[in-house]
């Protein structure tokens, strides 16, 4: 699988060491040292910064099928992590060609040196194409990836590590990536050469319970009036309602579900009871799955893309979405009164959730749309006329 470049004529640079055993050699990029992790394949074409900055990736090294990353720089808009300080998000990333110096007007920097500050160790010139193929067969491996500029590394070590690695599977990274404290945000969505907005009158209060939430989720609820709160991820239901929210937000996440719903699942079921409207996004809906008593699996490749089809029942539309998650929600576990809502069209997996004739629903896929189409805004919409029918007030167009 490596590349046949004429620079890997001389000694690699970097190394991405698969648990079988499989060694690719490549040219190391961004942080020097190594990071070990679950490697999985993403098949956006655009929003490298955005993928490597959603906390979703926490543990995972992200294989790009899109050979030129880094074309268009790095900024400071663009991140989606709550606090850059801490850095959640992808720990590792493999590239097909080198990057290049950036052209965008937006650029504030290069990608090479944007990776160095995030900690994010990386390698180029791999064959990614071959390294997709065997992730679709084989699902996806834990591995270690390797930068040392002097071109030395003990093999062996590298190939221990990434063959003991425990894996994703009953790792709890949500309390890891979880806001240390509750803040507020009034941050609305970015318009073209505007930047981002700011909301000055809120006509509702949503309580964001943040799992690793991403800054987009935020923005688009503040863009429909919403002042946000964002609490920690075991804040208990009784503090999170004592706040008087109009409808509760369940974020996205890194993780395995099952693990984090160990504290997680009992505070949802207590806010289940207070008949609020509620809204979950990825790992919030895979949780809002398990408070319900359904299960969730482990998935062999997971989605990663900006490019995925699903069909929302609902209203019989198909919608191009973004999605990523190595989990998923069991359909055949979720109970009688608990609906499913959406699907993917590329293997039938669960992709939402509703209760019937409660004003709670989820979905697995990224509505805010940073990277990917916007086919989805729609839902953001649904949840706040969820709680303008519960206040009495006309409903928004969704569309």
């Amino acid at each position: 699988m490596a590349s046949t470049a004429p620079w890997t004529q001389h000694k690699p640079t970097a190394l991405l060491v698969l648990a079988d055993g499989t060694v690719i050699e490549g040219r190391g990029l961004g942080a020097e040292g190594e990071a070990v992790g679950e490697v999985c394949f993403n098949t956006a074409l655009t929003g490298y910064e955005e993928i490597l900055t959603d906390p979703s990736y926490t543990g995972q090294i992200v294989t790009f099928t899109f050979p030129h990353i880094g074309n268009v720089g790095t900024n400071e808009e663009d991140i989606e992590d709550l606090t850059p300080a801490a850095r959640a998000g992808a720990i590792g990333a493999v590239f097909k060609a080198g990057i290049t110096d950036p052209s965008n007007y937006r650029a504030e920097g290069g990608l090479d040196q944007w990776l160095k500050r995030r900690g994010i160790v990386a390698i180029s010139g791999v064959d990614t194409r071959a390294l997709t193929a065997h992730i679709r067969v084989g699902g996806a491996p834990n591995a270690i990836v390797a930068h040392a500029p002097d071109g030395i590394f003990d093999l062996d070590e590298l190939k221990a590590k990434a063959a003991t690695w425990s894996g994703l599977v009953g790792l709890d990274l949500a309390k890891d990536v979880t806001s240390g404290q509750s803040s507020t945000w009034t941050e609305t969505p970015w318009i073209w050469n505007e930047g981002y907005g700011e909301l000055a009158e809120p006509d509702m209060h949503i309580v964001a319970v943040d799992y690793g939430i991403k800054r987009n989720i935020l923005r688009q609820l503040a863009g429909l009036g919403a002042k946000v709160t964002v609490v920690p991820a075991d804040m208990p239901a009784d503090d999170i309602l004592a706040m008087e929210p109009d409808g509760i937000f369940l974020s996205n996440g890194p993780g395995d579900p099952a693990a984090t719903g160990e504290y997680a699942v009992p505070i949802i079921q207590d806010l289940l009871d207070a008949d609020i409207p509620v809204f979950g996004i990825c790992l919030g809906h895979q949780m809002l799955a398990l408070a319900l008593g359904g299960n969730t699996v482990k998935m062999h490749q997971g989605h990663h893309g900006a490019n995925h089809p699903v069909k929302d029942h609902t209203t019989a539309k198909v919608e191009i979405v973004s999605m990523n998650h190595g989990f998923a929600v069991d359909g055949d576990t979720l109970p009688d009164g608990v609906e499913e809502t959406h699907v993917s069209l590329f293997d039938g997996s669960n992709c939402g959730l509703a209760i019937t004739g409660k004003p709670v629903f989820s979905v697995q896929h990224h509505p805010e749309a940073s990277p990917g189409p916007q086919d989805s805004h729609y839902l953001f919409r649904r949840f706040a006329n969820l709680i303008r029918e519960r206040r009495g007030e006309p409903a928004l167009a969704e569309r």
